[in-house]
């Protein structure tokens, strides 16, 4: 993983989901998922796939806010989880990348349930 594409993903959370445009996360997601997919690691492999999975949910004809809630809200815990065997230099980015997407899933469930 690179620290800069860390850096960019945590800053394009930061500004906010409605934000950034939709061709922009999808290229953020598939470059993502090809580094994990490609990382030989089982962990990072099961976060490329469910990239995949928000990849569809963000191509679908109409986006579907809960659904892509709950895949960003996964993506959070899993990069979570991911952090802790992560070297040790690069924990707190994920950590940091992993409460985002956590909060950032959290919103868009509630936004879809009121």
């Amino acid at each position: 993983m690179t620290t800069d594409l860390l850096n960019a993903t945590i800053h394009a959370l930061q500004t906010g989901l409605t934000s950034i445009p939709l061709s922009a996360a999808q290229d953020n997601t598939e470059t993502w998922q090809h580094q994990l997919l490609q990382s030989g690691e089982p962990a990072l492999q099961d976060i490329g796939r469910e990239l995949g999975n928000l990849q569809s949910l963000l191509s679908s004809g109409s986006l579907n806010a809960a659904s892509i809630g709950r895949s960003l809200s996964m993506l959070g815990a899993q990069t979570t989880q991911a952090a802790t065997h992560a070297e040790e230099e690069l924990q707190a980015t994920l950590r940091t990348l992993g409460d985002q997407l956590l909060e950032a899933g959290r919103k868009l469930e509630t936004q879809a349930a009121a």
